[in-house]
């Protein structure tokens, strides 16, 4: 990944020249963008966005530390509740600065939270085309290995997607490991083994050592109803480990994911925006 970073008395950004496409077209990223006051944010960005245009670059998208597997999304909306854990912060002063040089959101998403006493009600219609199963808690080097699979499949559609290799992913996501409760993973598998689905629950351990949230974080899918079962035992689940609330975390305003949140009864509390920027030339 090609990067480049920027620093003024008060101001700092990385620019990642090897971003994902936008409208088809190749886009460079910013991340880690900060700022103590106005000046010195926009005099950092225009330093940063000058790089851009010198390397033949038309087109920028922030923040984003390169792709969509790493940190991205401002917070543009929140009831002022504390971040969750792994949830993306910013000042409303950075926010004004990247909206002052001219970007202007590309795409929306929100986080919301629902009393699990309401949740999973009424269980999903059967089926014989998968099975859902909790992780047993082994080897979770293979665990992550079949759900970066997955995922470059499932998310290979999704816009400002960019694949990464499978080492990468695994850099990513092992560190992790001493966090996971295998009671709030599940996994849809197919009659022959095959994995149809994936769901990562975790606690919110933004709220200490004994929190009373679980953090429904991420979910894919290649089976038509695998995501409303998995949904269902995660829900159930977190229940019955004693947590309180739900937290739907981070969905994209038009994913099936946040009529189903909806659905769910849980209500928006976070509000979230990926910013775009055309550079003339």
């Amino acid at each position: 990944m090609t990067t480049q970073q920027f620093k003024t008395d008060g101001g700092k950004v990385t620019v990642y020249l090897d971003g994902p496409t936008w409208n088809d077209l190749p886009a460079a990223t910013l991340g880690k963008f900060s700022c103590s006051s106005a000046d010195a944010g926009q005099a950092v960005l225009e330093q940063a966005l000058a790089f851009i245009r010198e390397n033949g670059l038309q087109q920028v998208i922030g923040p984003m530390e390169g792709d969509t597997w790493h940190s991205y999304r401002f917070v543009t909306q929140s009831d002022d509740s504390p971040a969750f854990l792994m949830e993306p912060t910013n000042t409303a002063l950075v926010l004004e600065v990247f909206k002052s040089v001219g970007f202007a959101e590309i795409s929306r998403y929100f986080s919301a939270r629902v009393p699990l006493a309401h949740t999973a009600q009424a269980e999903p219609p059967a089926t014989t085309d998968f099975t859902i199963e909790p992780w047993d808690g082994n080897n979770p080097e293979a665990l992550f290995a079949q759900v970066f699979d997955l995922s470059t499949t499932a998310f290979s559609k999704n816009a400002f997607y960019k694949p990464i290799t499978q080492e990468a992913f695994l850099a990513m996501y092992m560190p992790m490991v001493p966090m996971l409760k295998q009671e709030l993973i599940f996994f849809a598998r197919r009659p022959d083994g095959a994995l149809a689905g994936f769901l990562f629950g975790t606690p919110n351990y933004a709220e200490g050592p004994n929190p009373t949230s679980a953090i429904l974080k991420t979910y894919a899918s290649l089976a038509k109803g695998a995501g409303q079962h998995l949904a269902y035992a995660f829900h159930k689940a977190a229940l019955g480990a004693g947590y309180n609330t739900a937290i739907h975390a981070l969905i994209h305003d038009d994913n099936l994911s946040a009529q189903r949140s909806a659905a769910e009864g849980a209500d928006i509390f976070r509000r979230y925006g990926l910013f775009g920027l055309k550079l003339d030339g």
